[in-house]
């Protein structure tokens, strides 16, 4: 789960890590307030949206006086910012934040993530901030610090001074990098983060380091211990489709092709999607209904796949262990029936009781296409939809 920026600056705040005052706004009035308590006569204001490159998609701006603020904030809110890292149509700007400027020196990159290689919290720097980190680590590696922390004994501070000589600090500077690090790491693991992003910290004009920007991820498994964090979620900014199958506990991601998947596991799901490109399709979707499915919630991902206009075909897949074949072979049944689909469905069952489900899926009366094998259900599905795209 993501937090937009003045969410993740309010984490910083709580963790004294030292960022520029600023407020969120929904309305031109309230940016105006906020402009007010700020004081001033120029500001900052971003595009509250889940997605990075706001600011080379006209998603951030500065604002001289009170008209030029208004006229931003009016052109920005109930907007669709596209960026690079948008869904295609743009994230939906409900809200702004509104900031005080700063006198930025210079620009620097700092970022903590889970390094999966390692089984560790990774903390990168550079002094190529402001820029898409992807980019520099592709054209400028070099550019590009890297620290393993190690769990038992945490962040040391030798590691926080060597990032800080590295990026060519003063003593004073180090001694606050050594702080904001501390204070980095501190939150990543108490509040189970993912990733925490600052691009950029800067070096203002008096030289002290402050964190402009703030972008943070939640680790999705972990929210049953923060109850505080999930209630900032955002499902504006979210797949609809998405939200509606974390409801039901189905794990659901929306992809742009024409062959629907649903399968039970999601290894079996990955490799369903692979064979689907194998043989010359496109998967329309990533569909988990979990070990533990049952009818109800495989009618729930019918609904799902159904909804959206750009499925010709549905590839049930389905290994039955914990759940026998004839129960779920009774829920497709039961779910094509409910919600009537329209698509040819292709149904591969294997596992306990499958002679028992495909006997059921035989004497429905409905056009279901038995699949021997996944290969064989794979091959079926694209040719239903007209072979290869």
């Amino acid at each position: 789960m993501n937090l937009h920026e003045y969410q993740s600056k309010q984490l910083f705040e709580d963790y004294g890590i030292p960022t520029p005052a600023g407020e969120s706004a929904q309305t031109v009035e309230e940016a105006l307030q906020c402009a007010s308590k700020l004081g001033g006569d120029g500001w900052i204001v971003k595009a509250q949206v889940h997605a990075g490159g706001r600011g080379k998609a006209g998603g951030v701006k500065i604002a001289k006086g009170e008209d030029e603020l208004k006229s931003v904030v009016e052109s920005l809110l109930g907007s669709q910012l596209i960026t690079k890292q948008s869904a295609p149509h743009g994230q939906p700007v409900n809200r702004v934040l509104v900031a005080s400027l700063s006198d930025i020196a210079s620009e620097l990159y700092l970022g903590l993530v889970v390094d999966r290689a390692s089984r560790r919290v990774a903390i990168m720097a550079s002094t190529e901030g402001g820029m898409d980190i992807e980019e520099v680590a592709a054209t400028q590696p070099k550019k590009i610090i890297s620290v393993v922390v190690d769990p038992v004994i945490g962040l040391q501070a030798h590691q926080c001074r060597r990032i800080g000589f590295n990026l060519g600090f003063d003593a004073l500077q180090r001694k606050q990098l050594s702080s904001i690090l501390q204070a980095l790491y501190k939150l990543f693991i108490e509040k189970d983060l993912s990733l925490v992003e600052v691009n950029p910290l800067i070096i203002n004009k008096e030289g002290n380091l402050e964190a402009i920007d703030a972008k943070i991820g939640v680790e999705d498994n972990a929210l049953f211990r923060h109850p505080d964090l999930e209630e900032l979620r955002d499902p504006s900014q979210e797949d609809e489709k998405e939200n509606i199958a974390r409801q039901f506990d189905l794990n659901y991601i929306t992809l742009d092709g024409n062959i629907a998947c649903m399968v039970n596991g999601a290894g079996l799901a990955m490799a369903t999607m692979d064979i689907i490109q194998l043989y010359g399709g496109k998967p329309a979707n990533f569909l988990d209904v979990g070990g533990g499915a049952t009818a109800e919630r495989v009618a729930e991902a019918f609904k799902l796949i159904v909804s959206d206009k750009n499925v010709e075909a549905i590839l049930v897949n389905i290994f039955g262990g914990i759940v026998r074949c004839d129960l779920i072979a009774e829920g497709i049944i039961q779910a094509v029936k409910e919600v009537g689909v329209k698509v040819p469905v292709v149904v591969r069952l294997e596992g306990t009781n499958v002679n028992e489900g495909k006997a059921a899926l035989a004497d429905s009366g409905l056009d279901l296409l038995a699949a021997d094998d996944l290969s064989d259900a794979a091959q079926k599905a694209v040719a239903a939809v007209g072979g290869t795209k």
